[in-house]
């Protein structure tokens, strides 16, 4: 893709968070790293359902304005996106939001860390919870960091849910599986509580995984399940 198809890619899922009531406000932002190690990502302080091509930034990894529109500056939370697209080379995309079911279990203190629904333990395995962290400062980079070698997706205390993937794409599908688990989750929480799939077929589950071609990233359930005490 070039740059321009880039751009209008990133307006499209832009307007569909806002769409989607994962945003309100100028809350969230997202970018993409391009081929020469630059990134395009959204403005400060403009709400993801008024995004325009020519109202991306174009930044280096200093964060420093390459092209944009006059007045624009990029996202006090693209600190959370280079600590990303450092601990994790694979990472082409960084997307955050506050989908509000899953951002409940944020701001309630709850992980999604249960291997209860076939499609999430294929493509992102358990979501851990990680420690709170004050916005636009480095504190978030560094509460996030640890998680990053395992998980493409994360719930951030207090504040809303991170996703990365290999593309932008993929990092939005991620957070739209998100935000659909947490949802059955909350059901399932009401009916009794959700059962975990047993181990043998879980790891059935991760071994169909390693076939699937369209499946990237990475998947804390090869560490956790290998040593997991029987049910």
């Amino acid at each position: 893709m070039n740059h321009q198809e880039i751009r209008a890619q990133m307006c499209d899922v832009c307007h569909r968070m806002w769409q989607q009531g994962w945003v309100a406000a100028n809350d969230g932002n997202l970018s993409v790293k391009l081929a020469d190690g630059t990134y395009l990502c959204t403005p400060t302080g403009m709400s993801k359902s008024f995004i325009t091509k020519e109202s991306l930034l174009h930044v280096d990894a200093g964060l420093n304005i390459l092209k944009g529109m006059p007045g624009l500056k990029p996202s006090s939370e693209m600190k959370m996106h280079m600590r990303c697209y450092t601990e994790r080379p694979d990472v082409g995309a960084v997307l955050h939001a506050h989908p509000p079911t899953a951002t409940g279990y944020a701001v309630a203190g709850k992980s999604l860390d249960d291997y209860s629904m076939i499609e999430t333990v294929v493509t992102m395995g358990s979501i851990p919870l990680t420690p709170y962290g004050t916005p636009s400062t480095y504190e978030v980079p560094e509460a996030i960091a640890p998680y990053l070698q395992e998980h493409d997706v994360v719930l951030l205390q207090n504040h809303g849910a991170l996703a990365v993937g290999v593309d932008l794409l993929t990092a939005y599908y991620r957070m739209e599986t998100l935000e659909l688990f947490a949802k059955i989750s909350l059901v399932a929480h009401q009916l009794g509580g959700a059962k975990e799939i047993p181990k043998e077929q879980i790891n059935k589950l991760l071994e169909l995984r390693k076939n699937y071609y369209q499946v990237s990233g990475r998947h804390p359930g090869y560490k956790k399940y290998p040593t997991r005490k029987e049910d």
